[in-house]
């Protein structure tokens, strides 16, 4: 199977820090080993929490960082002021839309409700066909964990398929997890029985 490229990357992630120092440490070094392969980053714009830890760190690895928010976020001033590119968007829909569209992989890193919505969005919309690009997780800490029994649990109750949850790729490892997401074979093909 051949490899693919992944230029841009659309990184989801908490507008918090959390509470574990590893979830910074783990962002710091998915920038680095996107920087190490030539990846640019794509996410929300914003300046605070996971967000700007993401971006601060891709921008000082050199990388080109683009950024999409909404206008009512960037009158609230929590748009990033340093980015290569900062997008504005009238609605979150056209915000999520234009990331989907600007990423050619997608990395979720621990975050809230919002990464929540963003990384499920875009699992729905491989498991219905729409897209075909690679999902991963970074498990920093363990951060994953608890979603990933949850996955768990739909596929044992019926609800989804083990071919779709197979779809995501979980490392702890940034450079590993980057890796195996260039190595994905991103073709779901849907079945309804």
């Amino acid at each position: 199977m051949a490899e693919m490229t992944i230029r841009t990357l659309c990184v989801y992630c908490g507008s918090n820090v959390g509470n574990s120092p590893e979830y910074r440490t783990g962002a710091e070094k998915l920038a680095q080993a996107m920087a190490e392969r030539g990846i640019d980053l794509v996410y929300g714009a914003g300046n605070v929490g996971m967000m700007g830890v993401i971006a601060d760190a891709v921008i000082a690895h050199g990388r080109r960082a683009t950024g999409i928010i909404p206008r009512r976020l960037r009158e609230l001033e929590l748009a990033h002021t340093d980015l290569h590119e900062l997008v504005e968007v009238e609605t979150m829909r056209e915000r999520k839309a234009l990331m989907i569209e600007k990423g050619d992989a997608f990395v979720a890193l621990p975050g809230g409700i919002g990464t929540l919505e963003e990384l499920t969005e875009v699992m729905t919309l491989t498991q219905l066909g729409y897209i075909a690009k690679p999902i991963g997780l970074l498990d920093s800490g363990g951060f994953w964990k608890p979603f990933m029994v949850f996955l768990d649990h739909l596929v044992r109750e019926g609800f989804l398929k083990q071919a779709q949850m197979d779809q995501l790729i979980v490392d702890a490892d940034p450079c590993r997890l980057l890796d195996r997401m260039a190595k994905a074979s991103t073709v779901y093909v849907p079945k309804w029985n």
